[in-house]
């Protein structure tokens, strides 16, 4: 499932007076403007306004894909609020807007987030231009507009710097508590005037956000039960078993294990739903597990193995003397495939962080099994504490191992356990 970002806004000078408004649809990954939408509406309130510059941009996000995910960042609190169900709306020129707006994608899909007005130029842009064409008794035109020159500044604001691959929600944890605080800060003094809330219960408001200890309860994260497959006749070998190889099922210890760590689960309780990687060794582990807990096991493409290309079924020692060069290569860069066309390190963080950004905005609040593989476990642990590609070499993981993360909704993630192998004692 995409994800999109809405900033919009809108203005009025005079309020009422002459006004207009801006949005602009964003990758969130790399911060790309997919599309710009602005226009001058006449005389009308700086509400108004914004309620309009929001309608207009979720109906653009709406036509670039309807089933995405939209998170809508404004720096005017009294649309924030009230468009998620906090503060109610009593003014009649606001209730046909907001009721518009709230039918132009189903509400599961649109969350609200208030930023400072200094976090929100690229839409402040587009509405002053609209504005200023609205004065020369024009339209605006994408082809006249500069506000694309405000947006590198825009996201270096907005956007925490990642420290993994596109796309990584969970890494950078650091950066994003400084820009939490960051906003916390500007909150103090960042409201506008026309948002005194003569139309808004000022009780019902929710506080800005604070960073640390004193962060407001963000709920029930999404937490990923990690399962490594159990053995399979390769796994005592250690040799190279991946997407590209034969596909090896369980052999009697790999079954016992998964036996085990079936009994273990059920015991805890907490399982919600099962996903496992399309590959034989994964099913089967899942299986044993959805028996014991009544449950559907679901196959995820994204879950799969590395593909190790020439290398699948040989050993290290094996592929160090046939290989020699393109080992050294892959060991010293996430971005060399084995030989043969394998995949990357990097080909797959890029594909894992995509499997878990689907997964997390599609299980929200609850626990799922994801039964896998190595790359995959170890890709999503390092991803979650921001750690370099080159700790992928310096975690254990073993066969039939259960490791958890969980994901809160402001980004960041929590290791809650790394390859725990107690339940095969």
């Amino acid at each position: 499932m995409r994800r999109f970002v809405v900033e919009a806004d809108g203005g009025s000078r005079g309020n009422p007076g002459p006004a207009g408004y801006g949005a602009v649809v964003l990758d969130p990954a790399s911060g790309e403007t997919l599309a710009e939408r602005a226009e001058y509406i006449g005389v009308a309130t700086n509400n108004v306004a914004e309620y309009k510059g929001l309608i207009a941009g979720l109906t653009a996000a709406r036509e670039l894909d309807p089933e995405a995910r939209i998170t809508v960042r404004m720096d005017s609190k009294l649309v924030v609020e009230q468009m998620s169900g906090r503060w109610k709306i009593k003014h009649p020129d606001m209730k046909p807007l907001a009721a518009e707006a709230a039918r132009v994608l189903p509400g599961g899909q649109v969350a609200y987030e208030w930023i400072p007005r200094e976090q929100n130029k690229h839409a402040d842009r587009l509405a002053n231009e609209a504005m200023d064409a609205g004065r020369r008794g024009e339209q605006w035109s994408p082809s006249a507009s500069s506000a694309a020159l405000d947006a590198g500044a825009a996201r270096a604001l907005a956007v925490p710097p990642p420290s993994g691959p596109p796309g990584d929600a969970a890494a950078g944890a650091a950066a994003v508590r400084a820009a939490l605080a960051d906003r916390s800060a500007a909150g103090t003094s960042a409201a506008a005037p026309v948002e005194a809330p003569a139309d808004a219960a000022p009780a019902e408001a929710a506080p800005a956000p604070s960073a640390g200890w004193g962060a407001p309860d963000l709920g029930t994260p999404a937490t990923f039960v990690l399962l490594r497959h159990g053995e399979t006749a390769l796994t005592p070998q250690k040799r190279f078993s991946g997407s590209g190889g034969t596909d090896p099922e369980l052999s009697a210890a790999g079954r016992r294990q998964a036996e085990a760590v079936a009994a273990a689960l059920a015991a805890r309780g907490t399982i919600q739903t099962i996903i496992s990687s399309p590959l034989k060794r994964c099913r089967q582990t899942a299986q044993a597990v959805a028996e014991r807990l009544g449950l559907d096991v679901i196959v995820e493409e994204g879950l799969r193995e590395t593909d190790f290309g020439a290398w699948e079924g040989l050993t290290f020692a094996e592929v160090r003397e046939r290989y020699p060069a393109d080992l050294d290569a892959w060991l010293a860069s996430p971005k060399a495939e084995p030989t043969g066309g394998g995949e990357s390190f990097a080909a797959v963080a890029r594909r894992v962080s995509a499997t878990r950004d689907r997964l997390l905005a599609r299980y929200q609040g609850r626990t799922v099994l994801l039964v896998t593989h190595v790359t995959p476990v170890k890709t999503l642990v390092r991803l979650a504490l921001g750690a370099p590609p080159e700790a992928l070499f310096r975690m254990e993981l073993a066969a039939a191992s259960l490791s958890a993360v969980a994901y809160y909704a402001d980004g960041n993630a929590s290791l809650r356990l790394l390859n725990d192998t107690s339940h095969l004692r």
